[in-house]
């Protein structure tokens, strides 16, 4: 198939991207690079962990992908749900023994505003394009006294919505929008959403925040 032929399902293209095929990030500019899947799919590392001991609690890890983190929670013996659009993250999910839905964040997910903790690892913030609806819909599904753990853009980032696509040899998907939030608009974007920044850590080269209702 090429390019220009008809485009492809986001799930089939990152589900052939998970079972080990070069995946390219393109947007309206070109090819931007390599989505990173192999380090998805690996088990976690220390850096992972690091940022693990920031959830508290029964964990939902929104856009699970193929559960490394979700598997590194359940090791910790914390009861943990991965949700994932992308059945082939499901099958992988389950496949370390956690366990995972198909579910998209925005439709009802088991035991809404009852979780102490929301994780949006991997640059997650930016499913849907639209940072402060996906943390607002997040805090509706943790408890009131609960936390979201969000890993951010590095400082300078702002915020930066592109239309992007994922190509591997099954095709080509269609443009669809994905957000970066650095760590410098975090509190902002955090507010828009009745939420507010509790805490901001930084492990090597990766940032992330814990924000709670600010209500």
């Amino acid at each position: 198939m090429t390019v220009a032929d008809a485009t492809v399902p986001v799930a089939r293209v990152f589900g052939s991207a998970l079972r080990g095929h070069a995946c390219l990030l393109v947007d309206e500019d070109g090819i931007v690079g390599l989505l990173p899947t192999a380090a998805w799919l690996r088990d976690a590392t220390a850096t992972d962990e690091a940022i693990l001991g920031l959830c508290h609690g029964p964990t939902v890890d929104i856009g699970c992908g193929p559960g490394r983190m979700a598997q590194a929670l359940a090791l910790r013996g914390r009861p943990v749900l991965g949700i994932d659009v992308v059945p082939e993250a499901v099958r992988l999910g389950l496949g370390r023994g956690v366990a995972v839905l198909l579910r998209d964040v925005f439709d009802q997910v088991p035991g809404e505003g009852r979780w102490q903790t929301a994780l949006l690892a991997d640059g997650n913030i930016g499913i849907g394009g639209d940072p402060v609806a996906l943390l607002a819909r997040s805090r509706e599904i943790i408890a009131p006294t609960g936390r979201v753990v969000v890993e951010l853009a590095p400082p300078g980032t702002g915020v930066r919505t592109r239309h992007v696509c994922l190509e591997t040899h099954v095709g080509r998907t269609g443009p669809f929008p994905w957000t970066l939030v650095g760590t410098d608009a975090i509190v902002a974007i955090a507010a828009a959403a009745a939420l507010r920044v509790l805490s901001e850590h930084r492990y090597g080269d990766r940032y992330c925040a814990v924000l709670e209702n600010a209500r």
